[in-house]
């Protein structure tokens, strides 16, 4: 990650949320004061963000290729 956080025991587990929109959805977040661990990633499967909900969960939102 760009924070320099690196995998512990389990990997990266997380939750992971399927978003039709995924600009609208992190600009949303942003605006109520959600940060975000890294950029949107883009790769052939879809687009990816990751951010910690208020109980330190890793949380992916995704939106599908087309």
């Amino acid at each position: 990650m760009p924070d320099g956080a690196k995998p512990g025991p389990g990997g990266w587990n997380r939750i992971h949320l399927i978003v039709e929109d995924i600009d609208a959805e992190v600009e949303r977040l942003r605006a109520a004061g959600v940060s975000f661990r890294n950029d949107i990633v883009t790769g052939p499967g879809g687009r990816q963000i990751l951010l910690k909900d208020a109980s330190r969960n890793v949380v992916e939102l995704f939106q599908p290729g087309r």
